[in-house]
């Protein structure tokens, strides 16, 4: 029981990052064609990424060459916080 609990708990989460993980990708390639700020979606993706770019922003200087290496930095994350948690409890 408490296994299939454990293991229910942690695919939502792994889910959960993977969504975020494309949410960031997508908000990453919609800056490089300066969509119209008022589209709902484009605001929902700024709203969902621009926290946590600005948590990065404020440790770690991410422009290089005029381009924000936030999102990259963000990814990188993820995958990282991913791979530890398959690794710590599969």
């Amino acid at each position: 029981m408490i296994d299939a609990l454990l293991t229910s708990i942690f695919t939502l989460i792994f889910s959960i990052i993977f969504l975020y993980k494309w949410v960031v990708i997508i908000s990453a390639l919609l800056t490089w064609v300066k969509p119209d700020p008022y589209n709902p979606i484009v605001q929902i993706l700024y709203r969902l990424t621009e926290p946590v770019y600005a948590f990065i922003r404020r440790y770690i200087p991410t422009v290089f060459g005029g381009m924000d290496l936030a999102p990259l930095i963000l990814i990188f994350g993820l995958i990282f916080i991913e791979t530890l948690l398959k690794n710590l409890f599969f």
